[in-house]
Protein backbone atom coordinates (compact mmCIF):
# COMPACT_ATOMS: atom_id res chain seq x y z
CA UNK A 1 0.00 0.00 0.00
CA UNK A 2 1.23 3.52 -0.73
CA UNK A 3 2.60 5.38 2.26
CA UNK A 4 1.83 8.99 3.11
CA UNK A 5 4.65 11.31 2.06
CA UNK A 6 5.30 15.03 2.25
CA UNK A 7 4.29 15.25 -1.41
CA UNK A 8 0.61 15.68 -2.23
CA UNK A 9 0.70 13.08 -4.98
CA UNK A 10 1.75 10.34 -2.54
CA UNK A 11 3.87 7.40 -3.57
CA UNK A 12 2.90 4.65 -5.96
CA UNK A 13 4.07 1.10 -6.42
CA UNK A 14 5.76 0.41 -9.74
CA UNK A 15 3.44 -1.43 -12.17
CA UNK A 16 5.86 -4.38 -12.35
CA UNK A 17 5.53 -4.96 -8.60
CA UNK A 18 1.72 -4.84 -8.80
CA UNK A 19 1.75 -7.28 -11.75
CA UNK A 20 4.03 -9.61 -9.79
CA UNK A 21 1.67 -9.68 -6.81
CA UNK A 22 -1.57 -9.74 -8.77
CA UNK A 23 -0.87 -12.10 -11.67
CA UNK A 24 2.56 -13.73 -11.46
CA UNK A 25 2.61 -15.07 -7.90
CA UNK A 26 0.05 -16.59 -5.57
CA UNK A 27 1.57 -16.26 -2.10
CA UNK A 28 4.96 -17.95 -2.64
CA UNK A 29 3.97 -19.99 -5.70
CA UNK A 30 4.55 -19.02 -9.32
CA UNK A 31 1.27 -18.75 -11.25
CA UNK A 32 2.15 -16.63 -14.28
CA UNK A 33 4.80 -15.00 -16.44
CA UNK A 34 5.42 -11.91 -18.58
CA UNK A 35 4.87 -12.49 -22.28
CA UNK A 36 4.63 -10.64 -25.57
CA UNK A 37 6.57 -7.53 -26.52
CA UNK A 38 7.58 -6.90 -22.89
CA UNK A 39 9.44 -10.21 -22.72
CA UNK A 40 11.04 -9.61 -26.14
CA UNK A 41 12.30 -6.28 -24.79
CA UNK A 42 13.57 -7.83 -21.54
CA UNK A 43 15.80 -10.32 -23.35
CA UNK A 44 16.98 -7.83 -25.96
CA UNK A 45 15.20 -9.01 -29.10
CA UNK A 46 13.50 -5.64 -29.60
CA UNK A 47 14.21 -2.06 -28.60
CA UNK A 48 10.51 -1.22 -28.54
CA UNK A 49 9.21 -0.41 -25.09
CA UNK A 50 5.61 -1.60 -25.06
CA UNK A 51 2.79 0.60 -23.88
CA UNK A 52 1.05 -2.42 -22.45
CA UNK A 53 1.95 -5.38 -20.31
CA UNK A 54 1.09 -8.88 -21.44
CA UNK A 55 0.92 -11.63 -18.83
CA UNK A 56 -0.11 -15.26 -18.91
CA UNK A 57 -1.57 -16.31 -15.57
CA UNK A 58 -3.43 -19.14 -13.87
CA UNK A 59 -5.51 -16.36 -12.30
CA UNK A 60 -7.00 -15.44 -15.70
CA UNK A 61 -10.70 -16.22 -15.89
CA UNK A 62 -11.02 -15.84 -19.68
CA UNK A 63 -8.80 -16.77 -22.62
CA UNK A 64 -8.08 -13.07 -23.17
CA UNK A 65 -8.90 -10.05 -21.05
CA UNK A 66 -7.80 -6.45 -21.24
CA UNK A 67 -7.66 -4.38 -18.09
CA UNK A 68 -5.81 -1.33 -16.85
CA UNK A 69 -3.25 -0.83 -14.14
CA UNK A 70 -2.50 2.76 -13.16
CA UNK A 71 -2.08 4.37 -16.61
CA UNK A 72 -0.98 1.18 -18.38
CA UNK A 73 -3.01 -1.40 -20.25
CA UNK A 74 -2.63 -5.03 -19.24
CA UNK A 75 -3.54 -8.05 -21.35
CA UNK A 76 -4.14 -11.14 -19.25
CA UNK A 77 -4.19 -14.50 -21.02
CA UNK A 78 -5.06 -17.95 -19.79
CA UNK A 79 -2.12 -20.40 -20.01
CA UNK A 80 -2.19 -23.41 -22.33
CA UNK A 81 -1.31 -25.60 -19.31
CA UNK A 82 -1.22 -24.59 -15.63
CA UNK A 83 1.85 -22.47 -14.87
CA UNK A 84 4.19 -23.76 -12.16
CA UNK A 85 7.63 -22.86 -10.87
CA UNK A 86 9.08 -25.74 -12.89
CA UNK A 87 7.46 -24.96 -16.27
CA UNK A 88 7.02 -21.19 -16.48
CA UNK A 89 10.36 -20.54 -18.23
CA UNK A 90 9.61 -23.23 -20.81
CA UNK A 91 6.14 -21.81 -21.53
CA UNK A 92 7.51 -18.26 -21.63
CA UNK A 93 10.22 -19.28 -24.11
CA UNK A 94 7.77 -21.20 -26.31
CA UNK A 95 5.44 -18.17 -26.37
CA UNK A 96 8.43 -16.10 -27.47
CA UNK A 97 9.39 -18.60 -30.19
CA UNK A 98 5.83 -18.67 -31.49
CA UNK A 99 6.01 -14.93 -32.24
CA UNK A 100 9.75 -14.48 -32.85
CA UNK A 101 9.22 -13.83 -36.57
CA UNK A 102 6.76 -11.01 -35.79
CA UNK A 103 8.42 -9.10 -32.91
CA UNK A 104 12.16 -9.73 -33.13
CA UNK A 105 14.24 -6.91 -34.59
CA UNK A 106 17.26 -9.17 -35.02
CA UNK A 107 17.49 -12.15 -37.35
CA UNK A 108 19.89 -14.82 -38.49
CA UNK A 109 22.98 -15.74 -36.50
CA UNK A 110 22.65 -12.91 -33.89
CA UNK A 111 19.08 -14.06 -33.12
CA UNK A 112 20.18 -17.69 -32.90
CA UNK A 113 23.02 -16.77 -30.51
CA UNK A 114 20.69 -14.67 -28.32
CA UNK A 115 18.17 -17.52 -28.10
CA UNK A 116 20.90 -20.09 -27.34
CA UNK A 117 22.28 -17.78 -24.65
CA UNK A 118 18.84 -17.40 -23.06
CA UNK A 119 18.33 -21.18 -23.12
CA UNK A 120 21.70 -21.60 -21.42
CA UNK A 121 21.04 -18.90 -18.81
CA UNK A 122 17.57 -20.30 -18.03
CA UNK A 123 18.82 -23.93 -18.14
CA UNK A 124 16.27 -24.84 -20.82
CA UNK A 125 16.60 -27.93 -22.99
CA UNK A 126 14.59 -29.20 -25.94
CA UNK A 127 13.65 -32.32 -23.98
CA UNK A 128 11.97 -30.06 -21.37
CA UNK A 129 10.09 -28.17 -24.09
CA UNK A 130 8.97 -31.13 -26.16
CA UNK A 131 5.98 -32.17 -23.99
CA UNK A 132 4.46 -28.70 -24.54
CA UNK A 133 4.86 -28.50 -28.34
CA UNK A 134 1.40 -29.96 -29.00
CA UNK A 135 -0.27 -27.06 -27.15
CA UNK A 136 1.14 -24.54 -29.63
CA UNK A 137 0.22 -23.82 -33.27
CA UNK A 138 2.21 -25.32 -36.16
CA UNK A 139 3.95 -21.95 -36.58
CA UNK A 140 6.07 -22.88 -33.54
CA UNK A 141 7.69 -25.78 -35.44
CA UNK A 142 8.54 -23.49 -38.36
CA UNK A 143 10.15 -20.96 -36.00
CA UNK A 144 12.03 -23.71 -34.12
CA UNK A 145 13.68 -24.72 -37.38
CA UNK A 146 14.21 -21.22 -38.81
CA UNK A 147 15.87 -19.94 -35.62
CA UNK A 148 17.77 -23.27 -35.41
CA UNK A 149 16.74 -23.64 -31.75
CA UNK A 150 15.74 -27.21 -32.56
CA UNK A 151 19.41 -27.91 -33.36
CA UNK A 152 20.78 -26.38 -30.15
CA UNK A 153 23.19 -28.92 -28.68
CA UNK A 154 22.55 -31.46 -31.45
CA UNK A 155 24.93 -30.07 -34.08
CA UNK A 156 27.61 -29.22 -31.53
CA UNK A 157 28.20 -32.89 -30.72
Amino acid sequence: MPKKTIFKSGSQLPPEKVLECKYLRDKDKRCGYVSGLMFFNQIGLTTQVPMLYEVVSNKATNEYRETSLAKSRVIVRKPKVPVTESNYKVLQFLDLLKDVDVYSEITGKPLQERLYQYMSDASLSLSEMEPYFSYYPDKLYKNLVETRVIYNGVLAQ
